[in-house]
């Protein structure tokens, strides 16, 4: 099966959790990944807010912003595709929208991916591989692809975010898609890489 099917049934089953399943689902991932400790061994960390069906974060980042954690935010470019990471100021966010209707931080610190230690990203689907299926824009592999060209550098460490209906036993992938060290989904946080 290709890409574009994947990503149409995806979405679908995505958009098919109800709201009551979703609230449950974001709490649920939120207790799983403070209990595992990722969040405690993390300073700056990148979230997203979700957009058409994608797993809700904000209950973790309230959370995270507790407990003392730069929260970030993608901004995107007006050209090309590499994205900066703003700071979420936890007492008045300032958000505009972006080209996509997402919000974004304005008029606020901006970090770059590889200064972030933890970044969690939105899926349509993964595997049990780490392998991760996107929206198909390509934001995240070209933010991200200074660390196939270094084979050390470690950092940020990539966790996406799904539910378990995205999961799927195999995906297609192309030698530019960036696998991921972790999935978070409302079950369990399933790990990819050795040592982590």
């Amino acid at each position: 099966m290709n890409k574009s099917t994947l990503r149409r049934q995806l979405r679908a089953a995505r958009n098919a959790v109800d709201p009551r399943a979703r609230k449950l689902a974001a709490h649920a991932a939120m207790r799983l990944i403070l209990r595992d400790g990722t969040l405690l061994r993390a300073r700056r960390i990148g979230f997203y807010l979700p957009h058409r069906g994608e797993f809700d974060l904000r209950p973790l980042i309230r959370r995270a912003q507790t407990m003392g954690r730069v929260c970030c935010l993608p901004i995107l470019p007006r050209r090309g595709r590499i994205m900066r990471f703003g700071q979420l100021a936890a007492d008045r966010p300032h958000l505009r929208p972006n080209r996509f209707g997402i919000p974004e931080p304005a008029g606020t610190t901006v970090f770059r991916a590889r200064q972030l230690d933890l970044l969690l990203m939105p899926l349509v689907g993964f595997d049990t591989a780490g392998h991760r299926l996107g929206m198909g824009g390509g934001f995240y592999d070209a933010t991200l692809a200074y660390m196939r060209q270094r084979r050390h550098w470690r950092k940020p460490r990539l966790i996406g975010v799904a539910f378990e209906c995205q999961r799927v036993a195999a995906l297609p992938h192309d030698p530019w898609d960036m696998p991921l060290d972790a999935v978070l989904t409302e079950k369990r946080l399933y790990r990819f890489r050795a040592g982590q």
